[in-house]
């Protein structure tokens, strides 16, 4: 596994505990011991930590921009994986340096989070709201 789609799980596999536990842990402390446990040796942890400071930092934004690119599922309602895959992908998409990820890598990305992680339908759902807000950002 390429070293940064493996920065990507440990971030999701993150996110999902953390809001699995209605976001009450400490996600520093969860996120180390996920790099320690499931990415030793990683050659960019720091790849790991600027993924999770853009989402925290544009937490509340980004579930806006999910609201409104599947308006007809709540938040609350998008599985766990779901929803923290949209989000770090969204992060890439519309925050992350595009010279070091390519739109069209950030949704590659995230598709493959959701295939791997998600249900059935997580690849199709995850790449119809990015691709809307794709579509949305180059008018």
């Amino acid at each position: 596994m390429a070293t940064r789609h493996l920065a990507r799980s440990i971030v999701l596999q993150s996110f999902y505990e953390w809001d699995f536990y209605n976001q009450k842990e400490d996600l520093n402390k969860v996120i180390e011991r996920n790099i320690e446990e499931f990415g030793p040796g990683i050659n960019e942890p720091e790849f790991v930590w600027k993924i999770v400071k853009g989402v925290i930092e544009n937490f509340d934004n980004l579930n806006k921009i999910i609201e409104k690119a599947a308006p007809e599922w709540p938040l609350n309602q998008i599985s766990i994986i779901d929803r923290n895959v949209l989000r770090i992908g969204l992060y890439e998409l519309l925050y992350a340096d595009k010279k070091e990820v390519p739109e069209k890598v950030a949704i590659n990305e995230a598709i493959e989070l959701a295939k791997n992680y998600g249900g059935p339908n997580s690849g199709k759902f995850i790449n119809g709201v990015l691709g809307t807000v794709y579509r949305e950002m180059e008018k």
